[in-house]
């Protein structure tokens, strides 16, 4: 099991972010978003959008920086990835803290 965090590339309301995964267990992040003080309101279903300035304590914490690439094939591989309209039907309700 691995929490892992992709670069700050994704622009949205001028900063920019970066997703936390877990590339086996929706358990393990929800706890570990938590551990680290990351709203609920940042979860898009199969991940949490991460702004740019708290990426170093997600990595401090034990998130493991990896290429966007990687984050999404392992968060496929590890069955957890959601499809656009699996994840629109997962955050209804929710509100969008960054882009997804």
């Amino acid at each position: 099991m691995a929490i892992l965090i992709d670069d700050p590339i994704w622009p949205f309301r001028n900063r920019r972010w970066c997703h936390l995964v877990s590339d086996s267990s929706l358990d393990e992040l929800h706890e570990f978003a938590a551990a680290l003080g990351i709203p609920g309101r940042g979860f898009h279903g199969d991940h949490y959008d991460v702004p740019e300035e708290h990426r170093d304590a997600a990595v401090a914490a034990g998130a493991q920086p990896v290429s966007s690439r990687e984050l999404l094939n392992r968060l496929r591989d590890g069955g957890l990835r959601l499809s656009p309209a699996e994840r629109r039907l997962a955050q209804a309700g929710l509100g969008s803290l960054g882009p997804t």
